[in-house]
């Protein structure tokens, strides 16, 4: 992996994104209840205060939990929520070492289709299904990892030429055509009284 990524909106941080598979891991876990810009920056600010360039798994599944949820809520903190995310960081690090050596990319690299990615996504801690699918949609579109069926397995978040979430940011406008969609998914599902 060593792609471009605008997710942060942070050159430093989006650097981080496109070149450590764990970081986009880290940042699409830490992407609910906060900006999307502020999730997505969380895994540059964890390596700087941990005093490293990238992130470890078995590094931080390692951390002293205690220790990693103070770091995670120095100020400004890393989510709005620094202690319990903290744990899931950890989760999904342990989770990381025990099933793929630490190894991120390994979640991905060499799978034979776009269900099968899914299912795996879907296996990490604290990813459902959407989460799952927004996640592959971003490896097929903007990484390079296209299995068979990865658009299918992605389900709309998948679809060409469309801004629904993460895998659709490749800088500004698109951000801001991103967020349109989301609020108006938001009205309607008010409206309808979901």
């Amino acid at each position: 992996m060593d792609v471009t990524l605008h997710l942060a909106q942070d050159p430093e941080a989006d650097e981080l994104l496109g070149r450590s598979p764990l970081a986009a891991l880290v940042g699409m876990l830490l992407d609910q209840q906060v900006p999307m810009e502020w999730a997505f920056k969380g895994p540059s600010t964890i390596a700087r205060r941990m005093g490293a360039e990238d992130l470890d798994a078995h590094d931080i599944a390692a951390y002293d939990p205690e220790a990693f949820a103070a770091l995670l809520s120095e100020k400004p903190a890393v989510h709005r929520y620094p202690g319990s995310m903290a744990g899931r960081v950890q989760q999904l690090c342990r989770y990381l070492v025990e099933t793929y050596d630490g190894d991120a990319e390994a979640v991905w690299r060499g799978v034979g289709s776009g269900k099968e990615l899914l299912k795996r996504l879907q296996e990490l801690p604290g990813f459902g299904k959407q989460k799952a699918q927004i996640f592959l949609a971003l490896l097929g579109k903007q990484l390079g990892v296209r299995p068979e069926g990865w658009r299918e397995a992605a389900g709309a978040y998948g679809e060409p030429d469309s801004f629904r979430s993460v895998a659709d940011i490749t800088g500004p406008d698109s951000l801001t055509k991103v967020r349109a969609y989301k609020q108006e998914a938001k009205a309607a599902a008010k409206a309808s009284g979901g």
